[in-house]
């Protein structure tokens, strides 16, 4: 991995860990615009793991939240005896 995504990355982490503590969903464009006056090609670099870390994090909430309808569903078919 090349040093530009291994800092990237980095920060992208801190930032996003930062905005679900703070609950201040856009500080990634604030610190994206901030980095892109130094270098674009970080802000680049930063803006698309953000992109891919919020939308990991939107899937996986997505999946756990259906995972555990499907399983209560399940749950409730088979204590009363039905099918889906």
């Amino acid at each position: 991995m090349a040093l530009i995504d291994e800092l990237a990355e980095k920060l992208a982490h801190e930032v996003i860990a930062a905005q679900q503590e703070l609950d201040e969903d856009r500080l990634f464009m604030e610190v994206g615009n901030y980095i892109g006056t130094s270098s674009p090609s970080l802000q680049e670099a930063f803006m698309t793991a953000c992109r891919l870390k919020m939308a990991e994090i939107r899937g996986r909430t997505f999946f756990e939240k259906r995972l555990g309808e499907l399983r209560k569903a399940k749950i409730d078919n088979a204590e009363h005896g039905t099918q889906d």
